[in-house]
């Protein structure tokens, strides 16, 4: 059976809207998060930091192409991140007027902290889903998530 012309659109609605949704309670739980628990880091400035963590030290350039921002934003979050001790920044071995970003040990602690928290609550949601839900669920969202960053390297979706 054939799918109408108008069933795409139809479902890229639906999952708009829920999209939209999910963007909101993330949102709200975020904001939740930050104002009950000392190490919650702006989600923005949290993406620095994993990406310090998991890819090691880097320059802010290299940081901001990553994530996908502008080098002023990535700027001023890295500030936020010195000035809390989550980072260092350190003369680069190879040229000495560049400087270097890295996670210090607090700011590793933070980051394993923060995911140990985003973890357990993710766990705790899903906890009654069947394995098979669960793989599914991070099996499309991963795909889906490829296909939008692929666009967005691309020049925007």
């Amino acid at each position: 059976m054939t799918e109408p012309p108008s069933a795409p659109i139809a479902g890229a609605d639906e999952l708009g809207t829920e999209l939209v949704r999910l963007l909101r309670l993330v949102d709200r739980a975020q904001a939740q998060y930050q104002a009950e628990n000392p190490d919650a880091v702006e989600r923005s400035a949290y993406l620095l930091l994993v990406h310090l963590v998991k890819d090691g030290p880097q320059r802010a350039g290299a940081l901001a192409e990553a994530v996908h921002s502008d080098p002023s934003t990535v700027s001023r979050q890295i500030a936020q991140l010195v000035r809390l001790g989550y980072v260092a920044r350190t003369a680069d071995p190879s040229d000495g007027r560049v400087t270097v970003l890295s996670a210090t040990e607090e700011g590793r602690r933070v980051f394993e902290e923060n995911r140990k928290v985003r973890n357990e609550r993710i766990a705790a949601m899903l906890a009654d889903w069947e394995p098979g839900e669960r793989e599914t669920l991070t099996r499309l969202l991963s795909r889906f998530t490829s296909v939008l960053e692929d666009r967005w390297n691309k020049g925007g979706w």
